[in-house]
């Protein structure tokens, strides 16, 4: 299963049925679980604990240092999930201490060709990245979330749960739950409908977050104004509480 060109460095712990491929690298302080397939010339330092059932394809760097010029090799980590799949030449940082001093990276994700993920991002689970999407420092992105080709992050912005980030998108605000993002800057296009029905939400409570996007985008109203007249369909549906929520929480505003 391990490769007689890979070097595997002594202080790496690799677990139960883990493939590694020619010529990859896996450094000292690095942890890997079971049943993870590591292709060939791919690169993975630490400190980082990777999950079981990852599958890391050739060329990707996972757990190097960041480029965040301010790093001075402090011993920031990265933590990842379960069952990812990560994509050719795809790059995943180590945190900071300027943050928490890591970099999460939840289960069930796919991070395409060419795609980055900044020090001390914090990614959830379901997400996917499609090829050469990035995003910067300090960037959160929630659950179910698909960012499109050549999509860009600013850094600290936080994407809400079931957001979807259209290709080419600039994002430099805050992007609430269920908000389907175009443009540089991006901008608000729509509700991720598509998306919702997939994902098993009733048309019902579809409806009510259509309702939510409309107030908070469609009738010139301000913020609270909007979280005012959403009260009913707040208590009845935790898909809007979650847009209320999150507007209320965000501290870059949201785009616009």
């Amino acid at each position: 299963m391990i490769h007689s060109t890979a070097i595997i460095e002594p202080g790496a712990k690799l677990g139960n049925n883990v493939s590694v491929g020619p010529y990859s690298y896996i450094g000292n302080d690095v942890v890997i679980g079971d049943n993870c397939i590591i292709e060939s010339h791919v690169v993975v330092k630490g400190p980082s604990t990777i999950g079981s059932g990852n599958h890391i394809f050739q060329f990707a760097s996972v757990g190097e240092a960041c480029q965040d010029k301010k790093y001075n090799n402090e011993p920031t980590t990265l933590i990842m999930g379960d069952n990812n799949v990560i994509r050719e030449c795809a790059t995943i940082h180590r945190g900071t201490i300027q943050d928490q001093g890591v970099t999460k990276i939840g289960s069930n994700n796919l991070f395409m060709a060419y795609t980055h993920v900044a020090h001390d991002a914090v990614i959830g689970d379901n997400v996917i990245f499609a090829n050469n999407a990035s995003v910067a420092g300090h960037v959160h992105v929630g659950d179910w979330v698909i960012l499109g080709g050549n999509s860009g992050v600013h850094q600290f912005c936080k994407i809400g749960a079931h957001a979807f980030i259209g290709m080419y998108s600039g994002v430099n605000k805050d992007v609430p739950p269920f908000v389907t993002t175009i443009g540089m800057p991006a901008g608000p296009a729509a509700i991720n409908k598509e998306g919702m029905k997939r994902r098993g939400f009733e048309s019902d409570e579809i409806m009510a977050v259509r309702r939510a996007y409309k107030a908070f985008y469609r009738k010139s109203l301000g913020a609270d104004e909007a979280i005012e007249s959403l009260t009913e369909d707040a208590a009845k549906y935790p898909a809007v509480q979650l847009m209320i929520d999150f507007v209320k929480n965000s501290e870059r505003g949201i785009v616009r």
